[in-house]
């Protein structure tokens, strides 16, 4: 992992505003095994600016019921709600063996075939039915989105930043060309 890659903030929750009024937060946690949230240390805005130091947590109907080191007014929390919740990359525990971070992909070429790369990944994006790769196909002015399946993206090489989508040109072709009936 690089320096610049250690250094990158990583979005693990969102803040939902108050909780009652003694200065308790609601905090949804992103993660995988969403309890984890709360040994990653303070959790910062996209600055890095702290916003939650967590000094205890419990279980909500989807989120965590959280007493903050903060103290603010019910109003403060409240007027932050939807606010996204970082930590530093490093320190998050380090992927295993054929695992990876969402946020490793972004950069990564893309390979459709041949040796010279067909565009690059732009992002990963869930619109509610599952991610999907956001992809800056060269030559091309929009972007394409695929599925991030097995199927349609069979090899992810985080060693050598590359994924593999075979039948990229079926995802870039134009909705309504002759070839997409």
């Amino acid at each position: 992992m690089t320096g610049k890659t250690k250094d990158k903030l990583i979005a693990v929750g969102v803040l939902r505003g108050a909780h009652g009024v003694r200065g308790e937060v609601r905090v949804k946690s992103y993660t995988a095994d969403p309890e984890a949230l709360f040994g990653y240390g303070p959790l910062m805005d996209e600055a890095g600016a702290v916003v939650i130091t967590p000094k205890s947590a419990r279980p909500g109907k989807d989120h965590f019921i959280v007493r903050p080191k903060e103290v603010l007014e019910k109003e403060a929390w409240d007027a932050q709600r939807g606010k996204l919740l970082y930590v530093p990359r490093a320190r998050l525990p380090e992927a295993d063996e054929d695992e990876f971070y969402v946020e490793d992909l972004a950069g990564m070429e893309v390979f459709a075939g041949g040796d010279s790369p067909a565009g690059r990944v732009r992002s990963v994006q869930n619109f509610g039915s599952g991610d999907l790769l956001e992809i800056d196909v060269n030559g091309q002015a929009s972007t394409v989105f695929v599925p991030f399946t097995r199927a349609d993206v069979p090899v992810v090489d985080v060693a050598a930043r590359r994924v593999v989508v075979p039948d990229l040109a079926v995802w870039a072709e134009p909705a309504g060309s002759p070839d997409s009936e």
